[in-house]
């Protein structure tokens, strides 16, 4: 792991820290990493306060693992929204990420780094410890769904699924793509990788 980062689980201890990545409006547009989470209706329905409420609930609850924070330095510096396949309903219904066989899988939804901590392997070490975390809950592999880039750069926002560089070079692999998703104006694939 990259000098003076540490992953640590979300946890309500750490609620705090988790609001410092995600920010004010809680992420793009105010999703609160319930996008994936809420079927369409149910996210329709709602708020950026209300999601906020309901992403705080499933983190006061700890019963479904939410995802990981990354530190640098001591300072809150980036988050990876990843559990259980099933506690994402909208991934459910998804057509263009259907499960790719019945195994217990976790998946990594969302990836965001602070700007002042981009570029400094965040991202590389929240990628990296899905595995071991995934593996801790029992599952037998973590899924993602990143965009092929070929090259080119996309703004954080277009990149929030990650990009399939910086998963392949965690030991991913390609399993289904191109699955007619694009983010950014490029294509998003299925990776994998074993626990």
């Amino acid at each position: 792991m990259t000098s003076g980062i540490r992953i640590e689980p979300v946890t309500p201890e750490r609620w705090a820290d988790l609001e410092t990545v995600l920010g004010r409006s809680g992420g793009d547009g105010g999703c609160w990493d319930m996008f994936w989470r809420l079927t369409g209706p149910e996210y329709a329905a709602s708020s950026r306060d209300r999601n906020r409420v309901l992403l705080r609930e499933l983190v006061e609850a700890g019963a479904v693992p939410v995802g990981l924070l990354g530190y640098r330095d001591g300072e809150p510096a980036g988050w990876v929204s990843v559990g259980p396949r099933a506690a994402y309903r909208r991934l459910g219904r998804s057509r263009h990420f259907p499960p790719v066989d019945d195994a217990d899988v976790h998946t990594v939804v969302c990836l965001r780094v602070l700007p002042a901590h981009r570029g400094t392997g965040v991202a590389r070490a929240l990628v990296a410890a899905t595995v071991p975390a995934a593996r801790a809950a029992g599952a037998a592999a973590v899924e993602a769904h990143p965009v092929d880039t070929s090259g080119r750069t996309l703004d954080a926002g277009a990149a929030f699924c990650g990009t399939l560089d910086l998963f392949t070079a965690a030991g991913f692999v390609v399993v289904r793509g191109p699955t007619g998703a694009v983010s950014g104006g490029c294509p998003r694939l299925t990776v994998r990788h074993p626990c």
